[in-house]
């Protein structure tokens, strides 16, 4: 009996969503090495009872906010599979896309560089860019495994050019129109016959579809490329619109430009609804009925994963490229740094080794530089040189001795239309209780929130001058980033 239980909430027809699945498994050099690290862990990481390292299987989702999980207790969608995962391992609640929009967002963790770093800072850049970086696959694969890629890819490298991406199985590598075809593939390369580990990324595409329909429902041409959801309840039979949905005292001014450009019509057709406007309920009805067709699928790759023995033995990571405004702010879509956009659904979960049902608010992750390192240390992989990244691996096998970020960084850039990058770009420090956000332009330039006392974003302390010396040391904590990083972006006051 397959232990998640498919929601009924949305109609047969629904597309497939995109979801990341990575499974490695490695040969004898790997498996010398995951010995070590079980042994380092205290006997928490174990491989199967013959000694095999450890699968790997990588879920992720596309402008999935962390908030959209019934197990992050969200009582208007359901996500059987989604909580399947958080059952049997830890949910880390302050995790954050490197660059809150697709292409920079994944070419971030596919490399474990930062954005500024390997130079994809918006969706609008050359088809094809010389990444020097290893691929996480191609780590994988020189440690024994044999690994495979299903779905959207979106990163401005080939992924058929094997040499860097280090992928021996490709299917349904395209974009936005995916999801249909990714679990029957997942379950073609699970169930090929190996004598390795394996490591698989399954990549959908939904919620992402929610972009296409805040167009649908401004009376824009469009249509859901990963199937429909069906028409929307009354706007009072919706979930309730966000209580953040007022735009913030002292918002930087770059942030509502962004938003008004002409050529970002498409984007925002949503900056003509008030507040009253009954759409923004039933946008958020749409995503979340889109959330639950992605969990269907995912639940369908899993239950492939049990029927083949391998459960047990497979490193599962669950997760998103960025989140969506969902209303919060006035906001639909993605790039700037409000939680909704720029927190991420980030659960590590091996059945019968990582702590089950744990909720984590102490590790601030970046998934851009801490996914490798992350899976990495859970499989013995020894990481490569010049990596920044942090890993989780302790935290999540119920240690409390892991190494922790003191903060991190999320940066973005913003572009016009279809066209190039502009001059505008943003940098946000989260540190274990504040967020910190800078802009290179406009008037004001800064934001800053307390997250314990006010998750929703609504009240700037950059206001209040009680709170200037937690804004200088937040100032003081981005300076250091840029100097350490070699960013471009301007220190405070350059």
């Amino acid at each position: 009996m397959p232990e998640h239980t498919h929601s009924n909430h949305a109609p047969a027809a629904m597309g497939r969503r995109d979801f990341l699945v990575s499974t490695a498994a490695a040969g004898l050099a790997a498996g010398t090495a995951f010995t070590a690290s079980a042994q380092e862990h205290g006997g928490g990481a174990t491989g199967d009872a013959g000694g095999k390292p450890p699968n790997v299987l990588v879920i992720t989702t596309d402008q999935q906010w962390a908030g959209a999980m019934s197990c992050a207790g969200n009582p208007y969608l359901d996500t059987p599979a989604m909580d399947s995962l958080a059952r049997h391992g830890v949910q880390f609640e302050a995790a954050y896309s490197p660059n809150p929009i697709c292409v920079p967002a994944r070419t971030s963790y596919m490399t474990g560089t930062l954005p500024h770093e390997n130079g994809v800072i918006t969706n609008l850049r050359p088809p094809q860019i010389d990444l020097t970086a290893p691929c996480l696959a191609k780590v994988f694969k020189d440690n024994g495994y044999e690994t495979g890629h299903v779905g959207k890819w979106h990163v401005p490298r080939s992924i058929e050019d094997r040499e860097w991406s280090g992928f021996d199985y490709l299917a349904a590598v395209r974009n936005n129109r995916v999801d249909f075809d990714i679990p029957d593939a997942c379950e073609e390369f699970l169930r090929s016959e190996r004598d390795k580990p394996f490591f698989l990324i399954a990549s959908f595409v939904n919620p992402h579809d929610i972009c296409e329909w805040a167009r649908i429902h401004s009376g824009i041409e469009d249509d859901l490329p990963n199937g429909d959801v069906g028409a929307p309840p009354p706007p009072e039979e919706c979930p309730p619109f966000r209580p953040n949905k007022a735009i913030p005292e002292g918002e930087p001014s770059a942030v509502r430009e962004h938003q008004a450009d002409e050529g970002m019509a498409r984007a925002y057709p949503t900056r003509e609804w008030d507040d009253d406007d009954g759409r923004w309920r039933q946008y958020l009805w749409g995503y979340y009925r889109m959330t639950e067709l992605v969990d269907s699928y995912i639940g369908d790759v899993l239950d492939v994963l049990r029927d083949i023995g391998e459960e047990e033995n497979t490193i599962i990571v669950f997760s998103s490229d960025h989140g969506d405004g969902i209303g919060s702010h006035r906001w639909n879509q993605k790039t700037i740094f409000y939680d909704e956009i720029s927190r991420v659904p980030f659960i590590v979960s091996w059945k019968g080794h990582t702590k089950p049902a744990a909720r984590d608010t102490q590790h601030l992750i970046n998934l851009g530089t801490d996914l490798f390192p992350t899976l990495f240390e859970l499989a013995g992989i020894e990481k490569p040189e010049g990596l920044r990244g942090i890993s989780a691996a302790r935290a999540a096998l119920g240690h409390t001795d892991g190494p922790k970020h003191d903060y991190i960084v999320v940066e973005n850039n913003h572009h016009s239309g279809f066209g190039e990058p502009t001059d505008v770009n943003g940098r946000m420090v989260r540190s274990a209780r504040y967020k910190y956000i800078r802009y290179n332009k406009g008037e004001p330039t800064e934001q800053l929130f307390d997250m314990e006392l006010d998750p929703g974003e609504v009240r700037d302390l950059t206001l209040d001058p009680d709170s200037r010396d937690i804004l200088e040391d937040h100032r003081r904590m981005l300076d250091e980033y840029i100097a350490e990083t070699n960013d471009d972006f301007p220190p405070f006051g350059g």
